[in-house]
């Protein structure tokens, strides 16, 4: 599988997005093209740049200054008139609805009342179709994310002087690792923001991967120092099909029952988490308790934290990040004298039946469990 990870290190806009996949290999001619059937009557700039020694590319959108305010349906017009891909039309749409439902939330109104004022602009449309596009240019599947530098200090909006990160920022980007570094100014746009949050699979270090290409975006500022550049490396996913980080959550327990405990970790499977453990402790004071462990998606991690301290006596929990890796892996039916079982097989060969399925049947026809497994792994090894 074609992915591509995103190094945000200087923060991550629109046209350092459409220049960074140009810089990666996204023939601009190509691009430009299909840009110009969206008929915003833009014209563009595709040239070498380099930021603090760093050679990349700079992607410039020229259009004549209109003072029109554009609603999501607007813009979906202009996209769906347009002469690109069915992909690139649809993860584009992706990511101006993540944008109007992040406005809405940050202005306490309705989606269909959002009015995008700098987003509305023609250059940032070609900026976000335009990245859409580089996408598809490369063949790029998933992609992924690093944790973002937003920059700091204040930015003028069209609403006004604002902090850094602007309100449609903070909230696009919330529950994703973020930080501030470097020069006093906005790094991460909104158009930036959006596009990150609406089309990658995961944000954090870098997934395992073979790179293949790698290219720089430059962006409009360039800073003593500080290279103000997003780096994107494009190239195939490894065997671990799934390489992600993930957040492990902990808590030290001792004056909660064993029925609360098993409450809680039900509780946290229903909302999401990706695994959940309990394992027993000798605490300070030679007290018995046990160590709750939930292993989540980053962006579950506050919902489940607070689950947590809401469901258990705990008055308090540690988080960290750590890196997963699985195999792929499908499922294969098999038939047992007890009714049919799903095998997980993995893209390794090992094969192991689903305990539910094991479960249900061993309670159904009053057999013991261990002899259910047992027909299942029979069964598959049967059919190789």
């Amino acid at each position: 599988m074609r992915i591509a990870y995103f190094d945000a290190f200087s923060g991550i806009a629109g046209d350092m997005t459409v220049a960074a996949l140009i810089d990666a290999g996204a023939d601009a001619r190509t691009l430009t093209d299909g840009l110009a059937t969206l008929g915003t009557s833009a014209t563009f700039k595709v040239e070498p740049a380099k930021r603090a020694g760093i050679a990349g590319t700079r992607f410039i959108v020229e259009a004549p200054a209109v003072n029109q305010h554009r609603h999501l349906h607007h813009i979906s017009e202009i996209i769906d008139g347009s002469g690109l891909p069915a992909t690139t039309k649809a993860r584009a749409h992706k990511v101006f609805l993540t944008l109007a439902q992040a406005e809405a939330s940050v202005h306490g109104i309705g989606i269909d009342r959002v009015h995008f004022h700098e987003v509305g602009a023609v250059d940032s449309i070609c900026d976000i179709v335009g990245a859409c596009y580089g996408l598809d240019l490369l063949g790029i599947e998933r992609l992924h994310v690093s944790d973002v530098n937003v920059g700091s200090g204040t930015v003028k909006c069209d609403h006004g002087l604002m902090p850094v990160p602007a309100p449609a920022t903070a909230k696009l980007l919330s529950g994703r690792p973020t930080y501030a570094a470097g020069p006093t100014v906005e790094l991460t746009t909104p158009t930036g923001a959006a596009f990150a949050a609406a089309l990658a699979e995961s944000f954090g270090p870098m997934p395992a991967m073979k790179v293949e290409k790698i290219g720089f975006g430059a962006g409009t500022k360039d800073f003593p120092g500080h290279a103000n550049m997003l780096r994107v490396m494009v190239g195939e996913a490894s065997a671990a099909t799934e390489a992600a980080t993930v957040t492990v959550i902990e808590a030290n327990i001792d004056d909660t029952t064993p029925q609360v405990l098993g409450y809680t970790m039900d509780r946290l499977f229903e909302e999401g988490a990706l695994d959940v453990a309990l394992q027993p402790l000798q605490m300070k004071k030679n007290r018995q308790g046990t160590l709750l462990r939930v292993i989540a998606k980053p962006e579950d991690q506050e919902k489940l934290a607070q689950l947590i301290l809401s469901e258990t006596t705990s008055l308090g929990v540690r988080m960290y990040s750590a890196q997963r890796r699985v195999l792929e892996r499908r499922i294969v039916p098999v038939t047992t004298p007890y009714g049919e079982v799903r095998m997980k097989v993995s893209q390794e060969g090992s094969a192991a039946p689903e305990y539910d399925d094991c479960q249900q049947l061993a309670r159904a026809r009053r057999v013991p469990l261990k002899d259910v497994i047992a027909a299942a792994h029979f069964a598959y090894q049967s059919t190789r």
